[in-house]
C-alpha cells in the first residue's frame, strides 16, 4: 500500500463535516485509502447486489442497521439514499457520520447538490503522484520559481522517465507489478461498459472509443470542438457532452487560459490534457516504453505528466488548482501559470535533457512583456539535476 497525500486532508474533513465524499476515477485507491484511514468505521460496498437491493428497497432500514459511522462505497448506485442520509445527519449534529465514495463524479455531484449541500465536504483522489510512488513529500507549489528543490531520495526510486510515461500511475499496476498496457486496456474497456454505457446511455461505444482516441491525439493542444466533432462524425453538442463525460470521469482535465491582458490579444480556448500518461499511451497505441524515445507525442506526453503532477498536488490537498496557461495570437506561450492572486509564476515545460539559451526564450518573452526581468519563473525538464539558469529555477521531472 502507498502512503497517500490526501489522507491528512481526508481526516481533517471528517473531523469537521458530518459527510465527506471522496470521488475519483476507478482504481485510483479510494476504497483502500478510506478503509485504512478509518478502520473503525463499518464498511459497505453498494457494488454488492444484495446490499444494493436492501438499500434501494428499504433505505431507512438499511441505514438503521449502523450504530456508528459508516463508509458507503459506490454510493451513487442507490440515489434514494442521499435524502435519508441528509435527515440522519441533521438529527445527529456531529461530524464524521458518513464517508461516501464513488467513481461517477457526474452522478455523485448531482445528488450532493440536490440533497447534501452545506453538509458535505467533497474531495478527489486521482491516481498516484510521483512523490507517492516514491514514498516522499511532493514539491511545495509555492516553492516553484522561488527556490530550488533539494530532494532526499529515500524508499522507492522512480522508473526511468520513458517507462513512467508509458506505465502511468494507477496504483494497482505498481503495487502488483502488472503489465501496464494489458491492465490499462482492460481498465478502459470496463470504463466504457460500466461508466459510459450503463450510467450515461451512450449507445454507440465504438464511436465514443474513437472520440476518446481523437482526444488523445489532441492532448496538450487547444480544444476545437467543431473539428473534433467533425472528425468523429458526431454533432457539436454531442462532442461537448462526451468531453464532459471524460472530464467528469477524471480521465482528462481542461486547462483554462489566463485572461489577464498585457497589451496583447490572447487565446481564450482551453487546452486538453489526459491525467494519466499510461492511459494516454494506450489510446495512442504506443506499445512499448522504447517507442517514446523517438515518438512524435513524447513532448506532449511529458507536458501532460508535468501538468498532472501539479494538478494532483493541489487536488490531494483539497485545493482547487490555480493552474492556467497563456498564449497570444502570435504564438508566444507559457505552458503553465500559477496564479497566487497577487503574483503569477510562469512554468515552462520541455522534455529535453539539455538546457540551451533557446530553452528559456518563452520565459524571457514573458518577463519582458510583464516588465519584470527578475520575476519568479520555473522550468521543468527531462533531466535529473536541479539548477538555476538565467534567474530561472530549473526542476528535474523526478522532483515533482
Amino acid at each position: 500500500m502507498f502512503d497517500r497525500q490526501g489522507e491528512q486532508t481526508l481526516k481533517a474533513a471528517v473531523s469537521r463535516y458530518p459527510i465527506v465524499t471522496l470521488t475519483g476515477p476507478r482504481q485510483s485507491g479510494k476504497t483502500t485509502l478510506v478503509r485504512a484511514a478509518f478502520s473503525d468505521y463499518t464498511y459497505v460496498s453498494l457494488e454488492l447486489p444484495d446490499e444494493r437491493e436492501f438499500a434501494a428497497k428499504d433505505p431507512k432500514g438499511f441505514l438503521a442497521q449502523f450504530d456508528g459511522p459508516v463508509i458507503l462505497d459506490e454510493v451513487q448506485r442507490v440515489p434514494d439514499l442521499f435524502s435519508y442520509i441528509q435527515v440522519l445527519t441533521d438529527e445527529r449534529h456531529r461530524p464524521g457520520q458518513f464517508i461516501l465514495t464513488g467513481s461517477h463524479n457526474f452522478l455523485l455531484m448531482q445528488q450532493i447538490s440536490q440533497s447534501l449541500a452545506g453538509r458535505c465536504a467533497v474531495l478527489h483522489l486521482l491516481p498516484l503522484s510521483l512523490s507517492e510512488l516514491e514514498g516522499r513529500q511532493p514539491i511545495a507549489p509555492h516553492m516553484l520559481g522561488h527556490r530550488l528543490s533539494i530532494m532526499k531520495r529515500v524508499g522507492r526510486r522512480p522508473p526511468r522517465l520513458a517507462e513512467l510515461l508509458f506505465t502511468g500511475l494507477y496504483p494497482r499496476i505498481h503495487d502488483q507489478r502488472l503489465p501496464a498496457r494489458e491492465w490499462l486496456s482492460n481498465y478502459y474497456q470496463t470504463y466504457l461498459e460500466r461508466d459510459v454505457r450503463n450510467a450515461l446511455n451512450v449507445g454507440d461505444l465504438e464511436t465514443f472509443r474513437r472520440f476518446a482516441q481523437l482526444c488523445a491525439g489532441r492532448n496538450g493542444q487547444l480544444l476545437n470542438y467543431s473539428a473534433l466533432a467533425s472528425e468523429c462524425g458526431v454533432t457539436h453538442t454531442t462532442a461537448r457532452r462526451w468531453l464532459s463525460i471524460l472530464e467528469a470521469s477524471f480521465l482528462i482535465a481542461l486547462l483554462r487560459p489566463h485572461h489577464r491582458n498585457f497589451g496583447k490579444r490572447i487565446v481564450k480556448t482551453p487546452k486538453l490534457y489526459f491525467l494519466d500518461t499510461g492511459l494516454l499511451c494506450m489510446l495512442l497505441n504506443i506499445r512499448t516504453a522504447e517507442e517514446l524515445h523517438h515518438h512524435s507525442a513524447r513532448g506532449a506526453l511529458f507536458e501532460a505528466f508535468v501538468f498532472a503532477e501539479l494538478y494532483k498536488n493541489f487536488m490531494h490537498s483539497g485545493e482547487s488548482p490555480p493552474l492556467y496557461f497563456w498564449r497570444d495570437v502570435s504564438g508566444h506561450e507559457i505552458d503553465l501559470l500559477l496564479d497566487w492572486g497577487d503574483q503569477l509564476v510562469p512554468i515552462d515545460v520541455t522534455s529535453s535533457q539539455t538546457l540551451s539559451g533557446e530553452t528559456f526564450r518563452a520565459l524571457r518573452f514573458w518577463r519582458t512583456l510583464r516588465r519584470q526581468p527578475k520575476a519568479p519563473a520555473a522550468l521543468v525538464y527531462g533531466g535529473e539535476q536541479a539548477v538555476q539558469r538565467e534567474d530561472v529555477m530549473v526542476y528535474p521531472w523526478c522532483d515533482l
